[in-house]
């Protein structure tokens, strides 16, 4: 689901939470070596998304958070925060040509430069953590 995350909503906080888990707390951050990408430099995405980015001269860029149950997929426009909110049970990551990961929920994608590092080593962190805590059963969901 895309939200305008602008403004201190406790009904978008709501669901955001009930979508993908309340944020870790100080010490598993820690523990995790940190929840959160380097920025992303995006250089695809699906039309709504793209609609939004096209708004604004500035650099097309995004972070993504990690949550117990899902992501947060972040990205500005004009001066509107947005998130794309991505359960794991919907998060598909594809790894392209030329070090570019595609990050699709439903009809929603948004395609990022992998060309560092820190960024590869956060991509297998988030799917390592996602290998993780799939349920192993049908009882576990």
């Amino acid at each position: 689901m895309l939200l305008n995350v602008s403004y201190n909503n406790k009904e978008i906080t709501r669901k955001i939470d009930a979508e993908v888990g309340k944020p870790f707390p100080l010490k598993d951050r820690i523990k995790m070596g940190g929840i959160g990408s380097p920025k992303l430099e995006i250089k695809e995405a699906s039309v709504e998304i793209r609609n939004l980015l096209i708004l604004d001269n500035n650099a097309n860029v995004c972070n993504i958070e990690i949550r117990p149950k899902g992501i947060i997929l972040g990205f500005r426009s004009l001066l509107e925060s947005y998130a794309l909110v991505i359960p794991f049970y919907k998060l598909t990551i594809y790894k392209g040509d030329m070090a570019i990961y595609s990050v699709y929920r439903d009809h929603y994608f948004v395609k990022v430069l992998a060309d560092t590092k820190a960024v590869q080593k956060f991509f297998k962190k988030l799917l390592d953590y996602k290998a993780d805590t799939a349920p192993t059963s049908i009882e576990d969901l």
